[in-house]
């Protein structure tokens, strides 16, 4: 009865304003003197309820009366504006900045990393701004400015970046690009390397249980990319990246407009790797040769007067990397112990669509639809070991959102299906399985839009591997006093544990494989399954007249099941389900200060506390820092006229001791130190812009030439019992250089 009525009050509204309704876009002007829309401001009508927020093109439909003449226009940063309106005519506004007065200019900077008070996930965001303070090649290095994420090399030969959060490593954060599941299965170890850095128009990063329409697998957070779009990126863009550690780069965006509502764009990428380098004498390649081509055809459609937007992205990719002994040659050496060495070659396409609808008539009521395909196919062997994965995979999400009431009381619904299909090598043995599922979410969310919000989500899969299972998601904000908001959540994930391609550094090494089943039907294994747990605190405020904020946040991972990878062993690793606890707890303090104009410093402290129960013991996480303090500092002369203008970055980082696994079994010339030593990382980049076309760039990664002495143990032979290069945690390459530039044409 609830429903029909619901329905009918819906229906009701629909039929009253269906021929009264104001419709209007709300655009911002770029500096390349683009407009593009707006997502989120407020429309509302003057001493009136009736309002509403502008979707993700800029659109609003609004109800409309003779009476109402006042409409109002507001947009954090910028100017409030108040319009007269004398009929329903479409209107089209552009925002002007809230610092441009009309004989005043006061000089003010957006954040390059922003935190919102008014979301009820602890979200930060990271814009394109904060991007270009690094090199920023790939999307595996756009952290390296960020407190929240570790950086660290899997091993020392592959030169792959891994990223952690909350203590845990990638595979349990959920990796979205535009919302859509893209860094997961095959491509879990690789993957980040596979979206270049010019292409990340923003990226989100979510602390703790993410959203339940995303789906189940997020465990300890989500990462959303947003990419550059062709209607409001550069018409052609060039960036050109050298260093001296060998690496060249180059990227290349065209984009076209092809109709009043069809924008398209071309992004190339490559990259290459050819110079050998073994600067501590191991003979073993400091970093891998390497090359990598990257092709997506972009389309973006947008009709903003009857509410439509749609994307469809289409990508290849080939990337080659070469690595072990300087004098490994493949056509002479593979398959041989004349010299150890590795080959990776991946080849993958991906297509994927996203179709939005606004209801003219409801401007609270949208539609979605998203869907992916991938098909990725990884060939390598690692010494006298062979290891290959194909992954097929598709993904479908339909999604439903309205109010229930008033605009106070939203919902999202929606059904999503995956499939996925694996075909594994694993040195002698095969592994082929195929995952399927579907399932419902619903995800409810309360704003009373002054000092207290509220989203709750539950959903229901059913999976042939998983189960039928159902996910619970809660998060709350609540503003304490002025500017002090805190927040809480509660969550649960689960996830397949894909054993070998997570862990491919294993291979690596002369350890054996030890996988011990138990009756799951992954490999064996159950599936991971874990709760988190996370409050945060964020307090804004003024010092001296100048703005910061602190932020301190707390959050437990507690696993119910774990596929636990046990190194402790130096001659095997092991894989088999958690028996007893296994435990994540990561602190977090931040301050961000601006001290003068366009001269900010971020400042951070963690404490990662990682248990988990092996066969062996209870024992801290191996490789990961326990402490970590960061400190990044930027800085911008003031443009005089329209000169040239300098940017200068700075981040340190200093790490604590690491845990290493156990090598006591092995001869007193193949074991480590139960702890490695703390070090400290300092990074910095200058940056020249000439104009707004043009830019130089140079910088130096790991200024003082920290490198872990002998990355690699048993590097004098390779093919014997003691090989290992799982051992990392630190850098291996020392100090690197490096020089770039940028181009557009507006």
């Amino acid at each position: 009865m609830k429903h029909i009525l619901n329905t009918f009050v819906l229906f009701l509204y629909a039929v009253t304003f269906s021929q009264n309704s104001l419709k209007g876009i709300v655009l911002e002007k770029k500096q390349s003197g683009k407009t593009i829309g707006v997502q989120g401001a407020s429309v509302y009508w003057l001493h009136t309820q009736t309002g509403t927020t502008t979707q993700e093109n800029g659109s609003f439909t609004l109800p409309y009366k003779k009476e109402f003449k006042k409409l109002i226009i507001n947009y954090i940063g910028y100017k409030t504006d108040t319009l007269t309106i004398l009929n329903n005519k479409f209107v089209k506004h552009v925002l002007k900045e809230a610092h441009v007065l009309d004989e005043v200019t006061i000089k003010t900077q957006r954040q390059s990393v922003q935190r919102s008070f008014l979301q009820t996930q602890n979200v930060m965001t990271i814009d394109s701004g904060e991007l270009l303070k690094a090199a920023c090649c790939n999307l595996s290095e756009s952290f390296e400015t960020n407190p929240s994420i570790d950086v660290n090399f899997s091993d020392a030969l592959t030169g792959t970046k891994q990223i952690q959060m909350l203590g845990l490593k990638s595979p349990y954060l959920l990796i979205n690009q535009e919302n859509i599941p893209s860094i997961r299965g095959a491509s879990q170890v690789y993957g980040l390397t596979f979206t270049p850095g010019t292409w990340v128009e923003s990226i989100q990063i979510t602390k703790g249980a993410g959203s339940v329409i995303n789906g189940y697998e997020s465990i300890s957070g989500q990462i959303n990319t947003e990419l550059v779009k062709p209607f409001t990126d550069s018409p052609f863009f060039i960036n050109v990246y050298r260093a001296l550690g060998g690496r060249t780069e180059l990227n290349i965006h065209l984009n076209q407009k092809v109709s009043k509502k069809w924008h398209t764009g071309l992004y190339l990428h490559g990259n290459y790797r050819g110079e050998r380098f073994d600067r501590n004498k191991d003979s073993f390649l400091d970093a891998p040769l390497a090359n990598q081509m990257n092709i997506m055809n972009r389309w973006q459609y947008i009709d903003a007067e009857k509410g439509w937007v749609s994307f469809l992205n289409l990508r290849f990719l080939k990337d080659r990397k070469q690595t072990g002994q300087v004098n490994f040659v493949p056509n002479h050496d593979k398959g041989t112990t004349n010299a150890w060495g590795s080959e990776i070659n991946t080849t993958r396409f991906d297509a994927s669509a996203k179709i939005g609808y606004v209801f003219p008539e409801l401007p609270f009521q949208s539609f979605g639809f998203q869907t992916a395909y991938s098909n990725h196919n990884q060939e390598s062997y690692f010494g006298l070991k062979d290891y290959s994965i194909k992954h097929q995979s598709f993904y479908g999400n339909a999604l439903f959102s309205s109010i229930i009431g008033d605009t106070r009381h939203k919902f999202k619904t929606g059904i999503s299906v995956v499939y996925d299909k694996y075909h594994e090598q694993v040195l002698t043995n095969y592994f082929n399985r195929t995952e399927k599922g579907v399932g419902a979410f619903f995800e409810y969310a309360f704003d009373n839009s002054d000092d207290f919000s509220i989203t709750a989500g539950i959903r229901l899969d059913y999976h042939n591997v998983l189960g039928t299972f159902i996910t619970p998601r809660l998060h709350t904000r609540y503003v304490v006093w002025n500017k002090g908001v805190l927040r809480a959540s509660i969550g649960k994930g689960k996830r397949s544990a894909n054993v070998f391609a997570e862990n491919q550094q294993l291979f690596s090494s002369s350890r054996t494989i030890n996988l011990m089943p138990n009756q799951g039907k992954i490999y064996g294994l159950n599936p991971e399954t874990a709760w988190n747990y996370g409050i945060s605190f964020l307090q804004g405020y003024k010092l001296f007249g100048k703005k910061g904020d602190i932020t301190l946040d707390f959050y437990q991972t507690n696993f119910e099941n774990q596929v636990v990878v046990d190194w402790e062993n130096a001659r095997e690793v092991s894989f088999y389900n958690l028996s007893g606890k296994s435990i994540a707890n990561s602190f977090q303090l931040e301050v961000n200060q601006n001290i003068i104009p366009y001269f900010n410093i971020r400042m951070a402290y963690r404490i990662n506390e990682v248990t988990t129960d092996y066969l062996s013991g209870s024992f801290q996480k191996p490789l990961l820092a326990k402490n970590r303090f960061f400190t990044s500092i930027s800085y911008e002369t003031l443009p005089k006229n329209k000169e040239a203008k300098w940017k200068f970055d700075v981040t340190y980082n200093w790490l604590g001791k690491q845990r290493l696994p156990n090598t006591t079994h092995n001869p007193s010339a193949y074991q480590l130190a139960t702890y490695s030593r703390p070090y400290s990382l300092l990074t910095t980049q200058i940056t020249k812009v000439f104009s707004k076309r043009f830019e130089v760039y140079a910088g130096a990664e790991n200024i003082t030439n920290y490198k872990q002495e002998n990355p690699i143990v048993g590097s004098d032979n390779p093919f014997g019992n003691y090989f290992d290069t799982t051992m990392i945690y630190a850098p291996i390459f020392g100090s690197n250089f490096y020089t770039g530039l940028r181009f557009k044409i507006n």
